[in-house]
């Protein structure tokens, strides 16, 4: 008993150092932000009103709110698919192995160790209108010159374009690992029954891969729900709303029209959604591994 209640103590020695910062910094903040959703705080003054779940009302029934979902929607599933898309091109590529191919991983995954900050602000200077790369590259080809983030028609293209190029390597990462995880029996069993190279692929690597895809899928998609500081630097969430998100509209009620209690109440939305994300990306985890 006295060496199960010292066990038990050593642990939660060694543990507490690590929870009490969790606890003050995550959290308290996370119920805090809860508790401030109920309330018509102004962000300004110490005195509020309990209002239930009011302001979750008046968020979810405002055009606003529907077209930051709309927009985030976009983005999230556009990013997913092109950053997944592009890192298992890139991986498959890079997986046979040439020479110099350990250059070209470091040069795609370092976009991924790069602040945010710092890329985007490489991105503004890529898509001016005037003298930008972007527009000299499409001016090749005959076509007119964009705006990109000055215009609503493609502000939501640019970040996007930004935002893959950003997170493509950390995906090809994954896939180069779950490649080298595929069975070469398999290819020997298909090459022997005379499968082309492109029906391996879509019957053997891709069915093989499938948790990575998943997963990643839930992790990007989650990505592009926190995503700020891009739409920050590129468009500050215009022109005229096209890419504000929820994220992004979050800061606008909180720190500019000093409306905390509906923006808590869309903090705690989207918490939702993120741990939504991740228990159905846990669930259907499990069940692959069984199956």
């Amino acid at each position: 008993m006295k060496f199960t209640l010292r066990k038990n103590l050593t642990v939660a020695a060694f543990v507490l150092p690590a929870l009490i910062p969790l606890a003050v910094f995550w959290i308290w903040p996370i119920f805090n932000a809860a508790y401030i959703s109920l309330t018509n705080w102004d962000y300004m003054t110490a005195e509020y009103d309990f209002v239930a779940f009011r302001q979750y009302e008046k968020l979810l029934s405002s055009g606003e709110f529907h077209k930051a979902l709309l927009n985030t929607l976009v983005f999230c599933a556009a990013s997913a698919v092109l950053t997944i898309a592009g890192g298992l091109g890139l991986a498959s590529l890079l997986h046979r192995g040439f020479r110099g191919s350990g250059l070209f991983r470091a040069l795609f995954f370092s976009p991924w160790i790069t602040p945010t900050v710092a890329v985007s602000l490489v991105w503004m200077w890529i898509f001016d209108e005037k003298n930008g790369i972007a527009n000299a590259v499409i001016g090749l080809f005959g076509l007119p010159a964009l705006k990109w983030v000055g215009s609503s028609a493609t502000a939501m293209l640019a970040v996007i374009i930004v935002t893959v190029w950003k997170s493509v390597g950390y995906a090809m990462v994954f896939y180069l690992t779950a490649l080298d995880k595929v069975p070469k029996s398999l290819y020997e069993a298909a090459a022997l029954d005379r499968a082309s190279r492109r029906q391996s692929f879509f019957w053997i690597t891709l069915p093989c891969i499938s948790p990575t895809t998943f997963f990643l899928a839930v992790v990007t998609t989650i990505n592009g729900l926190q995503a700020y500081d891009q739409i920050q630097i590129l468009t500050q969430g215009g022109p005229a709303g096209s890419t504000r998100t929820l994220l992004y509209l979050y800061y606008q009620l909180g720190f500019e029209k000093y409306d905390m209690g509906r923006a808590s109440a869309l903090a705690v939305t989207l918490l939702l959604l993120c741990i939504a994300l991740s228990f159905a990306q846990n669930l259907i985890s499990k069940r692959m591994v069984h199956y």
